[in-house]
């Protein structure tokens, strides 16, 4: 079986467990899914991820979801970039994810990273996906 989105795959997975009030979730493994990850793990959205590697040569990831008084810190994470229709953004325009208490998840030149770190760096490029 042949994904057209992987990310949007493995953010379709954390909002389903969480919906479910799981506390763990795997996805299958790649690069892009991994920095992805690592910016959610740095900003408090994830308790943190592990690589799960078979045999095979095939890896997952276990994703290990946060919770705080019993709901998901996750309240909203869609994906924004999508294959059929790609959204880019400046410096300038890069768009604020609720007023600022949400970020924005961007691949850019320097590497995949939250908006604020991208303004930081002066830096634009393809918004993935919003979290709030």
């Amino acid at each position: 079986m042949a994904l057209n989105d992987p990310l949007g795959d493995m953010l379709t997975r954390i909002r389903n467990a969480q919906e479910r009030h799981k506390t763990k979730v795997s996805t299958p493994g790649s690069k892009l899914r991994a920095r992805v990850l690592d910016v959610l793990k740095s900003e408090g959205y994830i308790r943190g991820f592990s690589v799960v590697e078979y045999p095979n040569g095939r890896t997952e990831f276990e994703i290990e979801l946060k919770y705080f008084d019993g709901a998901p810190v996750i309240r909203e994470i869609s994906r924004v970039s999508k294959p059929g229709r790609r959204v880019y953004a400046s410096v300038n325009g890069m768009p604020r994810v609720n007023n600022g208490l949400g970020l924005s998840i961007l691949s850019t030149p320097k590497g995949v990273m939250a908006d604020h770190d991208a303004r930081d760096a002066n830096v634009g490029g393809e918004i993935l996906c919003t979290v709030f």
